[in-house]
């Protein structure tokens, strides 16, 4: 009987070292998930300082990105307004450079246009001095002595601008002298004058052929001075 006892107490005891070795592990392995989640909440701290990171630097990307938009505009607005500005003064200073045409800058010359009956003239006036100059409106020609009356100038025949003639450049105005009939009141012309528009100087103009033209003074008619002689505008 005293060992049966002596066999369960060590049995009992046994059993409970058993329990208790059995409850250390679960103890154990139920601090397995407490250190796994210290891991997850430094991951969890890590993404959460990183995700500050990142608004940071979107921050500061968008505000350099504002920035650099912003120069990029004012530097446009800057580039058109110098170039709107130098535009301008280049315009002004083309325009002021250009003097007006005296009789000392140019010689006029005179030729039939097309063949019999001859009824228009061409002039030629060549810029044969050294600067450029402008050349506005149209030559004054008076064609006899007994009629002072500058010949009338068609309308149609003005250019949008001046012509400006550089040194050897030509500009060009078409004049009628006659209708061609045979039985016009017309008078022989050997040399006529022209004068230039805000130049009074008479420039003397040798009329065409050894037998000069035939002139009507009641149909002379006189285009503008152009770059070259235009069909229909100077047609007339």
């Amino acid at each position: 009987m005293n060992t049966r006892r002596h066999r369960s107490a060590l049995l009992a005891v046994a059993g409970t070292a058993l329990a208790l070795s059995l409850t250390a592990c679960q103890g154990g392995t139920d601090s397995d998930p407490a250190s796994a989640g210290t891991p997850s909440a430094a991951a969890s701290a890590t993404a959460a300082g990183n995700g500050k990171n990142t608004g940071t630097s979107d921050s500061a990307d968008s505000a350099g990105t504002a920035g650099s938009a912003g120069s990029s505009g004012s530097n446009g607005a800057g580039a058109s307004a110098g170039t709107s500005g130098s535009s301008g003064s280049s315009g002004e200073q083309a325009s002021a450079s250009d003097a007006v045409c005296t009789a000392g800058d140019i010689t006029v010359t005179a030729a039939r246009q097309d063949g019999p009956p001859y009824t228009h003239l061409v002039l030629t006036a060549k810029n044969t001095s050294h600067r450029s100059c402008k050349l506005p409106g149209f030559p004054h020609v008076q064609f006899l002595e007994s009629h002072k009356q500058d010949v009338p100038a068609v309308a149609k025949s003005k250019p949008a601008t001046p012509v400006v003639l550089t040194p050897g450049a030509p500009a060009y105005a078409l004049v009628k002298f006659s209708d061609g009939g045979t039985d016009e009141d017309t008078e022989p012309v050997s040399a006529f004058s022209v004068t230039l528009e805000g130049d009074s100087t008479v420039i003397a103009v040798t009329a065409p052929g050894s037998g000069g033209i035939a002139v009507d003074p009641a149909k002379a008619l006189t285009g503008y001075w152009t770059p070259e002689l235009r069909r229909g505008a100077d047609d007339f």
